[in-house]
């Protein structure tokens, strides 16, 4: 690629340092959502602290990009079809709340040019029902009213978040067998339509997420223009995680790393040949163990999530650290005896 091909851009902006708002609604005294404003300091760093092994991350962007960018356009939806809703579904823990929030970040100063200001609303879909009878839907009347407010400002892009978003379908999906009140029908019913009435805003974007796809309610299904699949990091991207968690703990003198026994970038072929030449026996350097100590590490987290993943580091430092002193290679060996302890934990759990 010569330099002429190249589409430099530069965007400067100023973190948001007030936090979330909450708005409280219901006999229970219950958040029905929290606000940011974009982009915020609460959410600064979590796009690059973000590791998958697919291209999700790109794949994401360019959705997110292109929706926003038909809309300004004013494409006829009579024409092409595009709800502006996503759908991130997989295990818990496996960063697919992160990854909306960060996707809202980051879109929020792609597209500052255009939008002047931006608002990231989370709906707290659990205090959607009421204990009252009928109240669950006028909650979801009001809730969205304010959504829509916020949208009344075409110079506003604005985010709505719905994290576990099953636990409204699956509602349905009881109540249509018998097993919940009516209720419980009218208030997805009524989130079905209020998703739809987003649509005629061209400066909203709908972010949701799924611990259990089989939950999904297929009308919810058929309104998400991209289904993104996140499970569980595989070796590259668990390398890459505690790569960087060890890396931060050396550059805050917590863990004491000599000269000789730095780690490479990351995950590359260098490293690998590092392992292989361990495990035969071969005249490495203290850099080559240790490189080899955070593979076995990364290979033994196998299945875990990275919500799990990113506790590791404090629990190994928390079994070989003395007085604020943790030498590198036990540092990282410690990481293989915390993934044990842990194991051995839930399995114990898993027992009652």
């Amino acid at each position: 690629m010569s330099y002429h091909q190249l589409d430099l851009r530069v965007f400067a902006y100023q973190l948001d340092e007030d936090g979330p708002g909450e708005e409280m609604d219901g006999e229970d005294d219950v958040a029905t959502f929290r606000e940011w404003t974009l982009p915020s300091r609460d959410f600064h760093g979590l796009w690059e602290s973000l590791v998958f092994d697919s291209d999700v991350k790109t794949r994401l962007t360019r959705y997110a990009g292109n929706a926003l960018l038909f809309s300004e356009r004013e494409v006829d939806p009579n024409l092409i079809a595009w709800n502006r809703v996503v759908l991130l579904h997989g295990p818990p823990g496996t960063g697919k709340t992160t990854m909306c929030k960060a996707l809202a970040q980051r879109l929020s100063t792609a597209f500052s040019k255009t939008y002047e200001s931006a608002t990231l609303v989370e709906v707290n879909a659990h205090s959607l029902f009421s204990r009252w009878f009928s109240e669950s839907g006028k909650l979801v009347g009001r809730l969205f009213q304010k959504i829509q407010d916020l949208c009344e400002d075409e110079k506003q892009l604005v985010f709505v978040l719905v994290d576990e978003v099953e636990s409204l379908a699956a509602a349905r999906k009881a109540a249509a067998s018998g097993g919940e009140p009516g209720d419980a029908i009218r208030v997805v019913n009524a989130l079905l339509t209020q998703i739809d009435a987003l649509k005629k805003n061209p400066n909203a974007m709908v972010l949701t997420t799924s611990n259990i796809t089989e939950a999904i309610d297929v009308a919810f299904v058929d309104r998400a223009d991209i289904k993104a699949y996140i499970g569980p990091p595989g070796l590259r991207a668990r390398y890459s995680i505690l790569h960087s968690a060890t890396l931060e703990l050396v550059g805050k003198g917590l863990v004491q790393a000599p000269g000789s026994m730095a780690l490479p970038e990351g995950f590359n072929r260098i490293a690998i040949e590092t392992v292989t030449a361990v495990l035969k026996g071969g005249i490495v350097n203290d850099g080559t163990y240790a490189n080899a100590a955070l593979l076995r590490a990364s290979a033994a987290c196998e299945g875990m999530s990275g919500r799990a993943l990113r506790k590791l580091p404090f629990l190994a430092y928390a079994i070989e650290h003395r007085d604020g002193r943790c030498e590198l290679l036990d540092f990282l060996n410690a990481i293989a005896k915390a993934v044990m302890s842990e194991r051995r934990d839930r399995e114990k759990l898993a027992m009652g």
